[in-house]
């Protein structure tokens, strides 16, 4: 028996972040299994040396996972594992690194970013040139990290053709390429491809695989994939506090996500449910969809008055104060009736406003 309360309504959802959704059944009953008895502490227990063969199925016979507490934590370890303290990293004025990590990069990596505006989160070689310059200079930070994000904070997909180009003009200017994939699995649903298809195989670097957004309690994961991109990762993620005792429950969280179908399975329906919804408000007049839906975001401009009200009835941000623009996120729980019901409330307010 437990004193717990449940707190809250479980049938109330919303299109905040799908950091919002609980953990995914199938993965409550991994956790369950791995809570019996003891495991050796800090790493050296059977699930996180059965983990290690599930990523390298999934990246390639090099890849070597490092079960991180979160994506902030797995992007700190992971860049300060491939900078020195006066090297620098170039990534999108948009990137989670720069806007939304509370300079966690800079603070605790001791790293410089060097952000370059982009039209739709994307980096492009072009684009790159902007920021990757100055080599040998000693007043200037030096280049060493091309980091991108997929899905990108602003929703859109690299193809696999793109990550490409950017990682072989990265490497061409003696640089290595990080790839913040806290949405990794939407990005692969989306393009139906392997993970393998746009990192390992392309030529990315390191990985932070995202496991919170997929259907995890917690847990993400910096997955190496060239072992000469990174030095002590090891001893960076204990330094940089990331180094859970009890690791056997971030472990078999991902096998339980990554040896079977899972994630695709979790991916596929929050992306099938943001097309849902894109098409649900597009038939709504006065909101307009600004940006191409891709994998599982949906962002809308809508009427400030419109905003606020349907606010207080489902829980949602506003992206840019300015334009009015706010963005909706769908998860791996998200219903066809959860939708339609979001839908019908916009419709409501909008008819409200008119």
């Amino acid at each position: 028996m437990t004193d717990a309360i449940r707190r809250h309504d479980p049938l109330v959802k919303g299109f905040a972040s799908d950091n919002y959704a609980g953990v995914h059944p199938e993965i409550l009953q991994a956790l369950a299994l791995a809570n019996e008895g003891h495991q050796t502490a800090y790493g050296d227990d059977v699930y996180t040396e059965a983990l290690q063969e599930i990523f390298r199925g999934h990246f390639g016979p090099e890849a070597v996972a490092w079960p991180m507490f979160n994506g902030t934590g797995a992007n700190v370890v992971a860049l300060r594992a491939m900078t020195a303290h006066w090297e620098a990293v170039v990534c999108a004025d948009s990137a989670h690194i720069h806007t939304d990590e509370g300079g966690a990069p800079e603070r605790s990596a001791g790293l410089k970013l060097l952000p370059v505006a982009t039209p739709d989160g994307k980096l492009t070689p072009d684009l790159i040139d902007r920021q990757a310059w100055g080599f040998g200079d000693e007043h200037r930070a030096q280049p060493k990290v091309v980091s991108i994000t997929q899905t990108t904070e602003l929703g859109t997909l690299y193809t696999p053709a793109e990550i490409k180009a950017v990682c072989d003009h990265a490497h061409e200017l003696g640089m290595v390429v990080h790839l913040d994939g806290s949405r990794a699995t939407n990005a692969a649903a989306a393009l139906d491809v392997p993970l393998r298809a746009f990192t390992t195989d392309v030529g990315v670097d390191v990985l932070s695989f995202g496991g919170t957004k997929a259907g995890l309690m917690f847990g993400e994961a910096v997955v190496v994939l060239n072992p000469d991109a990174v030095r002590g990762l090891r001893y960076l993620r204990k330094s940089s506090m990331q180094l859970a005792s009890k690791m056997r429950f971030v472990s078999v969280q991902f096998e339980a996500l990554l040896a079977g179908d899972l994630w695709l399975r979790n991916a596929r329906n929050a992306n099938a449910m943001a097309q849902r919804l894109a098409v649900a408000v597009r038939g709504i007049d006065g909101v307009e969809v600004p940006r191409p839906v891709q994998a599982n975001a949906v962002f809308a401009i809508l009427p400030r008055d419109v905003t606020e009200r349907l606010q207080k009835r489902f829980r949602f941000y506003t992206w840019n104060e300015a334009t009015g623009e706010v963005r909706w996120m769908t998860a791996f729980d998200t219903t066809e009736a959860d939708v339609d019901a979001f839908a019908a409330a916009l419709a409501e307010e909008m008819d409200s406003s008119a």
